[in-house]
């Protein structure tokens, strides 16, 4: 399931305010970008992870595809927040062919879910020098989420190739993007609407993932309980669409706050298992970006001071795509998208 090759033809990140199409091809060992749209949801169609709208997100992607003239139908995508469960653990060394069994057995001491009620998926991990010990990543994810996500796609027309984990599609657009050292300890911090993915990752091997329960969403209901104001003029203030008539900087830090606090746990909690001394270095990347004065704050709250992260950073387009916008104002939101569409890039 998470971690299984194939050759979707297109990235769909569904997210809780927006859903995203990204395509991508390889000419000549270069990725382009061939692709994208983004469609608005209403506040209430997808809320804490749960689609509330079923209907109303079918219609969304179908309008998507049609709108942009896609006629893949073969989708990668990718699921977060509560339901999913990422963990890196370390077992007694076996072979590859007697590990599937050990680790099942191990998985129920680490998920706190019936383990019946679960998809479970498991990768090796190199690098460990013990050679009685062994160090494996751990992905699991409630059934029932997992089916509910593949059969709104199926429901759209379309074929749910893939599942993954937006915190790994982050990762491998980054990794594609970004020369990152062995030795460096790297946060990768996507602020989406309702969740955050925190992935710690050295050498391409995730150290700690988790998704903490704060986006853009945060911010906007903050501003809306503040001042008294409707949702969609909170929303075009945390966009930046528009210039406030009220001062929104002390409620954006105490939001933000939340985040960096979030991000140095988990570098204490790296230190305190013995994995690492220190993060070395933050990108963060997301539509919460874009919130004013998120990534200043961020830079003078915490160590090291972050880097926004550019997906496009490596991939060639043409800037017609993006209309009247500029590239960095929309590519924060494809992140996950593109990901998500290099699995097939990737493959061939």
């Amino acid at each position: 399931m998470f971690f299984k090759r194939q050759k979707p033809m297109v990235g769909l990140d569904i997210g809780s305010s927006s859903i995203k199409v990204v395509q991508c091809e390889s000419r000549a060992g270069e990725v382009h970008l061939q692709d994208y749209g983004t469609a608005e949801l209403l506040p209430e169609a997808i809320v804490d992870g749960e689609i509330m709208d079923r209907q109303l997100v079918v219609e969304t992607i179908q309008n998507l595809w049609e709108s942009k003239g896609i006629s893949a139908k073969s989708v990668s995508t990718a699921v977060s927040g509560r339901a999913v469960i990422v963990k890196k653990i370390q077992m007694e060394r076996m072979a590859p062919e007697d590990a599937r069994e050990a680790i099942q057995w191990e998985a129920e001491q680490h998920v706190p879910y019936d383990i019946n009620d679960v998809s479970l998926d498991f990768q090796i991990l190199e690098g460990n020098s013990d050679p009685k010990q062994m160090d494996v990543l751990l992905v699991a994810a409630k059934r029932e989420h997992l089916v509910a996500h593949a059969d709104l796609i199926r429901q759209a027309g379309l074929d749910p190739l893939i599942i993954d984990v937006d915190a790994f599609a982050v990762q491998n657009i980054m990794s594609m993007n970004y020369d990152l050292s062995p030795e460096d300890v790297l946060a990768m911090v996507n602020i989406g609407a309702e969740v955050t993915n925190i992935n710690v990752v050295q050498n391409g091997m995730p150290l700690y993932t988790q998704d903490v329960s704060l986006g853009g969403a945060s911010f906007v209901e903050a501003l809306q309980k503040t001042f008294n104001i409707s949702h969609a003029e909170a929303l075009a203030a945390v966009k930046g669409e528009e210039q406030p008539n009220f001062d929104m900087q002390q409620v954006v830090e105490t939001v933000a706050e939340d985040l960096a606090v979030a991000i140095e746990r988990s570098g204490l909690y790296l230190k305190s298992a013995g994995e690492t001394e220190e993060i070395d270095r933050v990108l963060i990347t997301g539509g919460g970006t874009r919130v004013p004065g998120v990534v200043e704050f961020l830079n003078n709250r915490i160590e090291p001071s972050v880097e926004v992260a550019d997906p496009l950073r490596r991939i060639h387009f043409d800037p017609v795509l993006f209309g009247d916008k500029r590239p960095e104002e929309i590519s924060p939101s494809l992140t996950v998208g593109l990901g998500l569409a290099l699995r097939k890039v990737d493959d061939r």
